[in-house]
């Protein structure tokens, strides 16, 4: 017998059928409750359960504590009902119908690969079958159960094509069995499979602010898909995206960026490396540079992603700049249920 639950206050309610997650069950209707890990890792779906059972499965204190599993609150994408009915708390506004429901183990083929920096390899994939729905800023889960590789969250780095078309950057992590198989394994002509998209990491078309991306490593995967889905559809407010790496090596979609840069009078982008010192780079940590280049972030929509220390220690030097936190949206990188594997195949998002 399906489970039902019910949105408080708004009274809304979907099916939840048995064995899915209180995640599962309200992505397949179109909700976008914020999330990302979809491991108990992260905290993003952290929700108070007013009434109902559920089994919560295993999570980390770090992302519920025993004291917020006392006080009701529970993380629905490990969440599965266990009676009747579960009502949760969860805003009128922010459940309305915005995400399209992620498909499962939709068929691509690999039509290119290639190294575009230090460890980092972009792949193109292209559907079998219709195009994956999703909106900018979303990720997929990409690996191949049948040869024991799990599957990890990756960004799309590219707005929807009409081909269906989707690029993700992958960066290497050595003790991470599916990023060593993409990087050692999968080859142009391969056939995987893509589960997705998912997500609450994207822009809102309505707001008219100026905006500033600042990412790290492959966090600048959603930025780039952002940026892309922006000036297309004609945004004429000043975006800005500011890239940090640790050197040279690791920068890449510089192509892109000043090819943004030369089409687009409202777009510029700038590169800050934190352990060398280059011609044409700026030098230093995004919370040393950033005062001196945008003192008054009081009016802008702030997109931040990459690993959770660059993550929160942008958003902390944002606020502390006059952004709003109603317009910061952030997107770090967990492990996955904490075990060792690819440290950074997995976004977790805030908004």
């Amino acid at each position: 017998m399906n489970s039902r639950i019910v949105l408080y206050p708004s009274g809304k309610s979907v099916a939840c059928p048995i064995g899915d997650t209180v995640l599962a069950a309200l992505e397949a209707a179109g909700y976008a409750l914020p999330n990302n890990c979809r491991a108990g890792a992260c905290g993003e779906c952290k929700v108070r359960v007013r009434a109902g059972d559920f089994d919560q499965g295993v999570v980390l204190d770090m992302a519920l504590s025993p004291e917020e599993r006392l006080a009701g609150y529970g993380l629905m994408c490990m969440a599965k009902p266990v009676s009747e009915e579960v009502v949760i708390e969860w805003g009128s506004d922010d459940a309305r119908p915005k995400l399209f429901p992620p498909r499962q183990n939709a068929l691509f083929v690999v039509v290119n690969k290639t190294l575009c920096a230090t460890r980092i390899v972009e792949l193109h994939l292209r559907p079998v079958g219709p195009p994956l729905r999703y909106w900018p800023g979303q990720y997929v889960t990409l690996g191949d159960d049948s040869a024991g590789i799990p599957c990890r969250a990756y960004s799309i780095a590219n707005a929807p094509r009409p081909d269906g078309e989707i690029v993700l950057q992958v960066a290497r992590a050595d003790d991470g069995a599916t990023s060593v198989w993409v990087h050692d394994v999968l080859k142009v002509g391969d056939q995987v499979k893509i589960s997705g998209a998912y997500g609450s990491f994207v822009g809102d078309p309505t707001v008219d602010t100026p905006v500033l991306c600042l990412a790290a490593g492959t966090g600048l995967a959603p930025v780039l898909a952002l940026a892309e889905a922006a000036l297309r559809r004609g945004f004429r407010r000043p975006v800005t995206v500011l890239v940090s790496a640790r050197n040279a090596d690791e920068v890449y979609a510089r192509g892109m960026l000043s090819w943004w840069h030369a089409r687009h009078r409202n777009f510029s982008y700038l590169i800050t490396l934190t352990r060398e010192e280059r011609e044409a780079y700026l030098h230093g940590r995004i919370d040393v540079i950033l005062p001196r280049l945008l003192p008054d972030l009081s009016g802008y929509s702030v997109f931040v992603a990459g690993s959770p220390d660059f993550v929160d220690n942008c958003v902390a030097t944002a606020r502390r700049l006059g952004a709003h936190d109603a317009l910061i949206h952030s997107e770090g990188f967990h492990h996955q249920n904490g075990a060792v594997g690819d440290v950074a195949d997995s976004p977790s998002a805030s908004r």
